[in-house]
């Protein structure tokens, strides 16, 4: 099967490559400046070059904070995005895969949150993204969503590299207790793309529509950042010796974040056979790769 991937630059763009290569699908991948998905003419010329049988938009505007103040430019890449992308995908006559994220809940709840829950949004970031979800449903009717949480992994920024880079460096990091969700390795959430479609493309997609897939079992940030120094004293020497619990509110950051954001994966397991990975045992192959061989 033929593939186009955007956002082929990021953390899970780049793992989706990577794993591509022994999947036996062919992936072309581009990012920006050659394909910017804020720019339907950038998208139709993609769609026309390559051809694909199937698109995956790993393209996003993720910087949570900047959002609040570049609200223009979350809106072009994350509703603007993939509403171009479902254009032209529906031109085509071919199916999308579009990543979604947490943020589009608001986190109030304290059960995990199902593929067919009201779309709660709050900040810049996560309405940005549910407009770009509903985009997709309105304009594409073959279309998968895979909704994701707390993403991280090998490739690009996130936590995790965050966290090994303040611990080489500080010996005290204050790190917030008070939000609780599902890390995800992007390793995992490429690997489960992929399985997705291989189905598709062999007949075996039971069901379009919106999924979730995250790491199993719910931790806070604080509890995630204890848990990456463990694994990776086992690799170097650090200068972190305190880990300290703060609120939200005390962290200070400029966007609202969901204080629960634990998704329910039940669909995905059900209708592809997908199961979720305890993240901690991901966590642990992540920074293996990290301090070895990527």
């Amino acid at each position: 099967m033929k593939i186009l991937l955007t956002g082929a630059d990021g953390q899970l763009g780049r793992e989706v490559v990577r794993q591509s290569r022994n999947s036996g699908i062919h992936v072309d991948a581009t990012d920006l400046p050659d394909t910017d998905i804020g720019r339907a003419d950038h998208v139709r010329r993609a769609v026309a070059e390559y051809q694909p049988e199937l698109v995956i938009n790993a393209a996003a505007y993720t910087a949570v904070d900047k959002a609040e103040l570049e609200t223009e430019i979350a809106f072009q890449v994350n509703a603007g995005g993939p509403r171009h992308l479902a254009e032209a995908c529906g031109s085509s006559g071919i199916p999308m895969v579009h990543i979604s994220t947490d943020y589009v809940f608001n986190g109030t709840r304290q059960t995990p949150y199902g593929e067919n829950d009201p779309l709660t949004p709050i900040g810049v970031y996560g309405v940005s993204k549910a407009q770009g979800e509903t985009f997709v449903r309105e304009i594409l009717d073959r279309h998968i969503i895979v909704r994701t949480s707390w993403l991280y992994g090998v490739y690009g920024h996130n936590f995790v590299k965050t966290m090994l880079r303040l611990g080489a460096q500080q010996e005290e990091i204050r790190v917030v207790a008070d939000q609780r969700g599902c890390p995800t390795s992007a390793a995992d959430l490429a690997a489960a793309l992929l399985s997705m479609i291989h189905q598709i493309g062999t007949g075996g997609v039971s069901e379009w529509g919106t999924y979730h897939y995250c790491g199993k079992g719910e931790t806070t940030w604080f509890h995630f950042a204890e848990a990456v120094f463990e694994r990776a004293r086992s690799h170097t020497s650090l200068a972190v010796t305190r880990v300290v619990p703060i609120s939200t509110t005390a962290f200070g950051a400029p966007a609202p974040r969901p204080a629960f954001s634990v998704l329910s994966c039940e669909r995905i397991r059900q209708r592809f056979g997908i199961a979720q990975r305890p993240w901690i045992d991901s966590l642990d192959d992540t920074i293996t790769r990290i301090y070895t061989d990527q």
